[in-house]
């Protein structure tokens, strides 16, 4: 394999990004398929905010393609990257400058109904940052409804298991096939 493929795991806060992101990795591990992950949330997590990069995405960009160098010199050429907007048409040119024009992008989309997801983060955000998590979540469930590019694959998370997400998400790469099943 001489190109890069990346998974974008994308979707509103509360509806699973980074732990379906670990199963699909869990999967591929035991199915033996090499493979980073990377959780895109922490690539531009610095404050204040770099002078002339208010929304830190020359932060991100600068961090992706520094981490992802060090995983392709290693050989890997296959990445699983999370995060909320990862999956809209303006991040294509990150990935491409990051690992290559070839590289192959599949993009998910995660999706939840306001309720799974604001039980989501009521469970999750315990400190002050909740109210602010619960409007973000809906103002950017109806962004990436609206402008998540064809060919993104819709998975609805509400009322599933994680590891059925996971094999859902999995099998849209066709990296493993056939995924392997827990237990076996």
């Amino acid at each position: 394999m001489d190109h890069a493929e990346v998974l974008l795991i994308g979707g509103r806060a509360g509806v699973g990004k980074t732990t379906v992101g670990w199963e699909v990795s869990a999967l591929l591990r035991t199915a033996a398929v090499p493979h980073a992950v990377i959780d895109g949330d922490f690539m531009g997590q610095v404050h204040p905010a770099p002078e002339g990069d208010p929304d830190r995405s020359e932060i991100t960009e600068s961090n992706l393609r520094a981490v992802w160098a060090n995983f392709a010199q290693r050989g890997y050429r296959r990445l699983i990257y999370t995060n909320t907007v990862s999956v809209l048409p303006e991040a294509t040119g990150m990935f491409e400058r990051a690992m290559g024009t070839e590289a192959r992008i599949i993009r998910v989309l995660l999706t939840a109904s306001d309720a799974t997801a604001r039980e989501r983060l009521v469970g999750r955000e315990l400190g002050s940052e909740l109210e602010k998590e619960l409007e973000g979540s809906v103002r950017k469930a109806r962004l990436l409804d609206e402008r998540a590019p064809a060919g993104t694959v819709r998975v609805v998370t509400d009322s599933r298991l994680v590891v059925d997400i996971a094999r859902e998400v999995a099998a849209a790469t066709g990296w493993a096939e056939p995924l392997p099943t827990y237990g076996s």
